[in-house]
């Protein structure tokens, strides 16, 4: 009993300390060292600083949006002061030369400042260069006229500085329409440009002030050269969209993947956006990481290696036994089995398995020869009409062509075609011609039966008769038999002119010679079939003789 009891544990043993159990703990041995938990950390961290990073971007794009904001309420201020002064000089009549007098601009975000007519004409300016000037075709000076609103233009090159600018303007319209003016002031876009606050010693990035065309006006980054260009990444204007604040991540026309955050200037078309390269952002973590997975990779191929070696007598040694036996029983080695002497015991079922197959596959064998024999010969036979098919004809005219070349037979085909089919598959549908082609089949059955012929389905609702040996008189008359036939079924057609179905055939005859093909036989019949089609149909036609059915025995059969 107690004997009985110890194999019992034994067997169980040796299960759990099997290939797949043996193999499991020494992963577990050797891989749970590695740096699983180190890597989890990092990639926590990484997280963590793209997180912050955003955050930081944000509080970067709102100060900065907030500051330029100051700049233009500033703007906007003397700009309205500026029309006051004007419109109490021209009560006086001395509008123009008081208030030139009085523009004298120390603001270092005010270029000039400028008296424009409501005709876009500049009447004065702190810059000369610019009097006489015409911008009543400049965007922000049409809208100034239309909302008598403070106004903030998109970029634009100034016509008498050559300068890139954006400009503000407000009119006089808005408190006093007696002498109307539009006050407008150039803004330094330098200025913009230092007022955009970014934190040192961050490399990578980048600061833009664009304007509402996606142009940039203001840039703070290694590069400025792109003030009055385009933002190169356009898309990303699309994503924002009309929201005031966010922030995103893209992948650039570089293929570099950006993290940026963007914040409207209050009360402008302005957005500041500020942006940052993950890849430079993240160069330290990232390096980290790659480190942490070129170790975790080390100890994974050192685990590996170990695995292989303990498995080398364990696995592969039973897979290539095996591999041995099937390989002979594929060859065709019916008897050969698998021990199980010697094998772990994960192979013991397999084994048994293997035997149990190699018993039933040689059974299943001789059944699939058997079956393929059947499958051939589906193959070659219509399902619908019970005739052979256009492969088993095929077959069959070659056999029949090769016995007439050796003996010197003859060989007439007749190719058949039924009339007017496709309009009583419109009439009675296609069940109802599948019927018909299944009725026409068993006709052309029997006559074949009864002239030794060879009746097939050459497609569609075409037929072929093969008579060996037969003369070219004995083919037209078998044909004139399928003919009267076909209309001794009386199958209904409205859509005939003979009120039933009818069939058209073609007839040739050859003598099979090394000249002459089979495929030329197939031509010839087809060529008659067609001149019994044009003749008028439910005709009988040999090749180059044109031999016509009387209409009215037509008729009256």
């Amino acid at each position: 009993m107690a004997l009985i009891s110890s194999k019992r544990l034994g067997a169980r043993l040796k299960g759990l300390l099997g290939i797949r159990g043996r193999l499991v703990l020494m992963a577990l041995i050797l891989v749970a060292p590695m740096m699983v938990d180190r890597v989890r950390v990092l990639e926590q961290t990484r997280n963590q600083q793209i997180q912050n990073a955003s955050e930081e971007l944000r509080a970067i794009a709102r100060n900065s949006a907030a500051a330029e904001r100051e700049v233009i309420s500033s703007i906007e201020a003397l700009l309205k002061s500026s029309a006051y002064i004007y419109a109490i000089a021209s009560q006086q009549g001395r509008g123009c030369a008081i208030l030139r007098a009085s523009l004298q601009v120390d603001l270092p975000w005010i270029k000039s400042m400028s008296v424009a007519d409501l005709n876009g004409t500049i009447k004065c300016s702190t810059m000369s260069s610019v009097v006489g000037i015409d911008v009543s075709d400049r965007p922000f000076f049409k809208n100034v006229l239309d909302t008598h609103e403070f106004v903030l233009s998109n970029y634009f090159v100034g016509r008498g500085s050559k300068t890139p600018s954006i400009a503000a303007a407000y009119s006089t319209l808005a408190f006093d329409e007696r002498d109307p003016v539009i006050i407008i002031s150039s803004v330094n876009l330098d200025w913009l440009t230092k007022i955009i606050a970014l934190p040192e010693n961050r490399p990578g990035l980048q600061a833009f002030l664009v304007d509402g065309n996606g142009t940039i006006v203001a840039e703070r980054s290694e590069r400025t050269d792109r003030i009055g260009k385009p933002m190169d990444d356009l898309p990303m204007l699309d994503v924002i969209g009309k929201r005031d604040t966010g922030s995103l991540s893209m992948i650039s026309e570089d293929g570099a993947t950006k993290m940026l955050a963007y914040h409207r200037v209050p009360g402008t078309s302005l957005l500041t956006i500020v942006r940052i390269d993950e890849s430079v952002m993240l160069a330290g973590i990232n390096n980290d990481i790659r480190h942490a997975y070129i170790q975790l990779a080390i100890v994974v191929l050192i685990a590996l290696g170990g695995a292989w070696l303990a498995s080398e007598h364990l696995i592969i040694r039973p897979i290539r036994s095996m591999t041995a036996m099937a390989r002979r029983f594929g060859m065709g080695d019916w008897n050969v089995r698998a021990t199980r002497t010697g094998l772990p015991s994960e192979f013991v079922p397999l084994a048994r398995a293997f035997n149990i197959m190699a018993v039933q596959l040689a059974g299943r064998e001789r059944e699939l020869v058997a079956n393929n024999d059947r499958l051939t010969v589906m193959a070659s036979n219509d399902l619908i009409s019970g005739l052979a098919n256009r492969r088993g004809f095929q077959s069959r005219l070659d056999f029949e062509w090769l016995k007439a070349e050796q003996t010197g037979a003859a060989v007439a085909l007749l190719m058949i075609d039924v009339d007017h089919f496709k309009p009583f598959n419109d009439t009675y549908g296609h069940p109802e011609g599948d019927v018909c082609l299944g009725r026409i089949g068993e006709a052309l059955a029997a006559v074949a039966s009864e002239t030794m012929g060879f009746a097939a389905r050459y497609g569609g609702e075409e037929f072929c008769l093969l008579l060996p040996g037969a003369d070219t008189a004995t083919a037209m008359a078998v044909g004139q038999t399928v003919r009267t036939r076909i209309e001794a079924l009386a199958i209904q057609h409205t859509g005939s002119e003979f009120g039933h179905v009818t069939v058209s055939a073609g007839v040739a005859h050859a003598q099979p010679s090394g000249i002459q093909q089979p495929v030329d036989l197939i031509e010839a019949a087809d060529a008659a079939l067609y001149q019994a089609k044009s003749g008028g149909r439910n005709l009988v036609i040999e090749h180059g003789l044109i031999c016509r059915v009387d209409r009215a025995m037509a008729l009256a059969s």
